[in-house]
């Protein structure tokens, strides 16, 4: 384990950079995620090729491992001695992509149980990606190895606004 922050190559491809927040914004930029083994949740990460930004342990007993995904602006964390909620607790982290088959793809060729993409019909959700590729309603559903919650979400038109 790198008890050095700076040891973690932050200058890759995949990393987005961004101003600091203007007066007045909030920015979501980490989220916290529960899991049980931080050596078992690093790799399964690192697996899916997602940026490793830091793995250190600031103070004993404490250690924070934090991943990007890939293009993404908000990090997530994990590690020892910061976390309170239980491991697996977290639902729904939705993850925006352009191409909901090719992201699911993805993700089964790195050894991820992803789940058949769905929409949501008029009689609720229905197996397959949205008949007209409509933006915000194709989905695919995996989880990380304490059980943690990911959704796929095919975004190819933004809403006005966003």
């Amino acid at each position: 384990m790198s008890t050095d922050p700076s040891s973690t190559d932050t200058s890759s491809d995949t990393a987005q950079a961004s101003d600091v927040p203007k007066p007045g914004e909030f920015r979501l930029e980490v989220i916290a995620l529960p899991v049980s083994d931080v050596d078992r949740s690093k790799a399964f990460y690192e697996g899916l090729g997602w940026r490793l930004d830091i793995d250190f342990e600031p103070t004993p007993g404490i250690r924070v491992v934090q991943f990007t995904p890939t293009g993404s602006g908000c990090s997530f964390s994990f590690g020892e001695g910061f976390i309170k909620a239980e491991p697996g607790s977290v639902e729904r982290l939705e993850m925006a992509v352009h191409d909901i088959e090719a992201a699911r793809d993805e993700l089964i060729g790195h050894g991820v149980e992803v789940g058949e993409i769905y929409h949501l019909g008029e009689g609720g959700f229905v197996s397959g990606p949205d008949p007209d590729r409509s933006s915000y309603n194709s989905y695919a559903d995996f989880s990380d190895p304490d059980g943690n919650g990911w959704v796929l979400q095919e975004i190819t038109e933004r809403l006005p606004g966003r």
